[in-house]
């Protein structure tokens, strides 16, 4: 069972990552193989609803998109963290997700999401509940903890001073591969996902 783990900072070892590495360390411990997937500093575009990728099955841009979208099938679960930037998730990991999403959403159905969010003061709830839609309109059980998935700091020295925060991470990585383990004991017994119905899309204004 793997689990990939996207920071959508660009800092590659600030506060963010360091949330997403103590749910990463609780993944381990439980024998969950991870992937830390870093966006960087480099530019993420937004999605512009073109279609190339229903066709193609793949975004017509080649970055970090295409990469997560290649490892679907061998990955079991996903947390996506981000830091808040004016109480929403940074561009960079919305453009990111709106991108995977789109097209491929089908492809998530019954892997886990969990967001996790690191911000100085405020405005964490915010961000926190923007990730988490993501999740609920693709068929995805979402990943609880003992709180809601944030950490406060405006350093990882900081962050890592927030206990309370830290140990939430603990909780949701552990939450995580008990999970993980109980769908897989369920296929084992043959229980599997339920067949839903043809989506019926109902339009407003007609």
């Amino acid at each position: 069972m793997k689990v990939i783990l996207v920071n959508g900072s660009p800092h590659a070892k600030g506060c963010t990552y360091t949330a997403l590495r103590e749910v990463e360390k609780a993944l381990n411990k439980n024998g969950i193989d991870t992937e830390i997937m870093q966006l960087g500093t480099k530019p993420i575009p937004g999605c512009i609803a073109c279609g190339s990728c229903l066709k193609t099955g793949k975004c017509f841009v080649d970055d970090e998109v295409n990469v997560l979208l290649s490892k679907v099938s061998e990955t079991d679960g996903y947390v996506f963290g981000s830091p808040v930037h004016y109480a929403a998730a940074s561009g960079a990991l919305t453009s990111f997700l709106d991108r995977v999403f789109y097209g491929k959403g089908r492809l998530f159905a019954g892997k886990l999401g969990a967001a996790v969010v690191s911000c100085r003061r405020g405005g964490a709830s915010a961000a926190f509940d923007q990730i988490n839609k993501y999740f609920t309109i693709c068929n995805m059980p979402i990943v609880s903890s003992q709180y809601w998935n944030q950490v406060h700091g405006n350093t990882p020295e900081e962050v890592k001073q927030d206990l309370e925060g830290m140990q939430t991470m603990r909780t949701l990585g552990n939450n995580m591969a008990w999970l993980l383990k109980c769908i897989e004991a369920g296929r084992e017994k043959g229980i599997l996902m339920p067949q839903n119905e043809v989506p019926v899309k109902t339009n407003f204004i007609r």
